[in-house]
């Protein structure tokens, strides 16, 4: 048996052998895309997770950052804050002390003004209302108002008699 060919038998097989290579290779190229495409997912999802993980650590850090951030304006403030009212404090509990100080030591000179005062009182009545004096070097004797009729000097409106220097 011997087989001829034709032009449209071998034009057939071509065909054929071209179809069956072109399905061949369109399987080829998908079964390639489909393992692309997979590895592209995969970088892909991998990359995802990379950017998620990085991003969290950051965020992390952020909120760490931003933690510690107010601590330290909220210890100044403080800081200040004690120190204004400790300042003011100490300030105001010395002038109070200053003051009731000063009250009393006004008070104590009250007393001792009228104790001199009824000391004063006191001599007069027992002196008679009689002063020795020294006015300009000259010793005088200044007796009460009105025991003298004609005064040769006076002192304040009361009599003055001049004693000797010897």
């Amino acid at each position: 048996m011997e087989r001829t060919s034709t032009a449209n038998d071998l034009t057939d097989r071509l065909r054929r052998r071209l179809e069956s290579e072109r399905r061949e290779i369109e399987e080829l190229t998908a079964s390639e895309l489909e393992g692309l495409a997979e590895n592209s997912r995969r970088v892909a999802r991998n990359a995802l997770r990379t950017i998620e993980r990085d991003t969290e650590e950051a965020t992390g850090r952020m909120r760490e950052l931003l933690a510690k951030a107010w601590q330290r304006p909220l210890i100044v403030g403080l800081s200040l804050w004690l120190g204004f009212f400790g300042g003011s404090w100490a300030t105001m509990r010395w002038l109070s002390r200053s003051i009731q100080d000063r009250i009393e030591r006004l008070a104590e000179l009250d007393y001792d003004i009228y104790d001199a005062r009824q000391t004063l009182a006191q001599m007069e009545v027992d002196t008679w209302g009689v002063a020795l004096l020294e006015i300009e070097g000259e010793r005088v004797v200044v007796l009460p108002a009105g025991t003298l009729e004609d005064p040769r000097f006076t002192w304040r409106g009361r009599p003055v008699v001049k004693l000797s220097n010897k």
